[in-house]
């Protein structure tokens, strides 16, 4: 339970908060238009609609959906070296939303190699301070 408040924590917070941080740091004369583009590249996620089931929390969406797979990534970074500096914000809102997608994917690795029963199973009895014992897996 902690751990998922957490993980939505991470995820959301890098999709809205970070962009405000990025357009502050990158360009600062237009922070918050920048911010609004980069928490608009949000709009990448509507590639979820072509799949079936179009949600599915177990599923990793990087490589899976058009907008979040190598290819696309290839044109962000292409982005990033256009004149413009909206251009480059897109590319760095895509690019980040790319990452942060990544990081909720290797955090739901995390939860699924928590409830493993293989690693539920290495925990035996309790120690007298509290600590679990832990038993070779054979």
């Amino acid at each position: 339970m902690l751990f998922d408040i957490f993980r939505n924590f991470i995820h959301y917070g890098f999709h809205f908060l970070m962009p405000i941080a990025f357009g502050y740091l990158f360009w600062r004369k237009n922070w918050k238009l920048a911010a609004l583009i980069m928490i608009a590249t949000m709009a990448i996620d509507l590639d979820h609609l072509l799949a079936d089931p179009i949600f599915a929390p177990e599923r990793c969406g990087i490589g899976f959906h058009p907008l979040h797979s190598f290819w696309a990534a290839v044109v962000y970074v292409v982005l990033l070296f256009m004149p413009s500096w909206k251009l480059k914000a897109i590319a760095v809102g895509c690019l980040f939303h790319l990452f942060t997608d990544s990081v909720d994917c290797y955090m739901g690795s995390l939860k699924k190699e928590m409830n493993s029963p293989i690693t539920l199973s290495l925990v035996t009895e309790q120690c007298p301070l509290g600590m679990p014992n832990i038993k070779k897996p054979q």
